[in-house]
């Protein structure tokens, strides 16, 4: 697992990974963070998200995901269910979830560029250090690159 500084969106539209994730709600709703430039970038994701049931808490360490077309071939998005709501203060990431969601992650697409923000540790408010330990141990044997963002 490698950390790199730029856009992860960019990156993936230029070919830099087959698969990128990133956490959603439970909510279906993508509007803020890297969820809403997502789901104005890649309509497909929203579409998935969608797809699944508003608001049902057994979302949550699960995963929808779409494939999307770039110029340089097709792109996995992927959008892993690590909190159940956005609502009100204090941290919202499930670290439970998240454990979840890579494990599928490593699981689904094995072999596979990934490319992830800094799942859970922003709007979600969760503790990096926990988190970026999760994703060392569900996708320690995978090529992940934490992308984080700088405009």
């Amino acid at each position: 697992m490698r950390t790199v500084y730029g856009d992860l969106i960019t990156m993936a539209q230029a070919g830099d990974f087959d698969v990128i994730a990133h956490g959603c709600n439970c909510q279906c709703a993508m509007g803020a963070g890297i969820a809403k430039t997502i789901k104005a970038v890649f309509p497909e994701s929203y579409q998935a998200d969608c797809a699944t049931e508003k608001g049902n808490r057994e979302k949550l360490g699960t995963c929808s995901f779409a494939t999307c077309n770039t110029d340089h071939g097709p792109l996995i998005i992927v959008n892993a269910y690590t909190q159940f709501h956005w609502r009100g203060k204090g941290i919202k990431a499930d670290y439970d979830a998240i454990r979840s969601c890579m494990a599928w992650i490593g699981k689904s697409f094995p072999g596979k560029r990934i490319g992830l923000p800094k799942i859970g540790a922003g709007l979600a408010g969760g503790d990096w250090d926990v988190i970026k330990a999760i994703i060392a141990e569900e996708l320690k044997n995978e090529d992940v690159t934490i992308v984080e963002y700088t405009p």
